[in-house]
């Protein structure tokens, strides 16, 4: 791996100390820009597919940098390809990444209601070798990027997204890194020798989503084949803890959900140190 830390520090004080920022789009609705002071964000849209589906993902990078940099994959929560999702590729360029947010339902599908939710990632999760098919997908429109250095990609994942990520990992994917956020456990694929990604896993103690028979199984499979990973439950937090529209999805469903602002925080942070020290080596 190639030494990016100096690179990531200068990015996170410039990114700590900006104060302005302004977001133009294209007159397609494209390109997005963002600026603030020396950073220099843009996103675009982009198409890539498998062999019998068309998705439409999004591409983040900051342009104010020369050079290949490390690539990561943004894998959205069940909800489908959302602005969420584009967000935190856009909070990764500004770390000095390539992120791309995929699309792991096909054509940018969203769902609009937690049943069809439910449908759509099942639907992915139980046919593990189309959605394999369409992560890997995504991981060559990544690295085919000019700004990318195609032997440095990880991924992050949220919910449904941490799952995928984490199933991607156990069955072998060569990934640097995955880190994954109030993520689903009950895997089609679990850990096996195959496994070479460090691993953090970030959950709520207090997430419904998941069992603890759950949560031990899976530590212990991680531990049988000596995998490298950390795994943090934080005490009195819910399910999908990042995700500000979590208190008002869980009012109108009658979810079990909630946005933590204080922890959202902390494990970007811990997310972002965890890369950090995986491409300063």
């Amino acid at each position: 791996m190639k030494i990016y830390k100096w690179m990531l520090l200068i990015l996170v004080i410039v990114f700590t100390a900006c104060k302005s920022e302004t977001k133009d789009k294209t007159e397609d609705g494209v390109n997005v820009v963002i600026e603030k002071n020396d950073i220099k964000i843009i996103g675009k849209e982009i198409s890539y597919d498998t062999d019998s589906t068309l998705m439409r993902g999004y591409i983040s990078h900051n342009e104010a940098l020369e050079g290949k940099r490390p690539g990561i994959l943004v894998v959205h929560e069940w909800w489908g390809h959302d602005e969420f999702a584009r967000e935190k590729a856009d909070e990764l360029a500004e770390l000095g990444y390539v992120a791309l947010a995929v699309d792991m339902y096909g054509q940018g599908k969203q769902a609009q209601h937690p049943d069809e939710a439910m449908e759509f990632s099942s639907n992915v999760m139980k046919n593990f070798d189309t959605a394999k098919q369409r992560f890997m997908a995504a991981m060559q429109a990544l690295k085919a990027d000019k700004n990318v250095d195609p032997d440095n990609i990880s991924a992050i994942g949220f919910c449904f997204g941490g799952s995928v990520a984490l199933a991607m990992a156990n069955s072998g994917v060569d990934l640097d890194a995955v880190a994954v956020f109030h993520s689903g456990l009950g895997l089609p694929v679990m850990p096996t020798e195959d496994i070479k990604t460090k691993l953090l896993i970030q959950n709520g103690a207090e997430d419904k989503m998941i069992t603890d028979e759950q949560e031990k199984e899976f530590k212990a499979q991680l531990d049988a084949v000596n995998a490298d990973y950390e795994y943090i439950a934080y005490e009195g937090v819910m399910h999908s803890f990042t995700n500000k529209d979590a208190d008002s999805l869980a009012k109108k469903y009658e979810l079990p959900l909630a946005y933590d602002e204080e922890v959202a925080t902390k494990s970007w942070e811990k997310m972002t140190n965890f890369l950090e020290d995986i491409y300063s080596n």
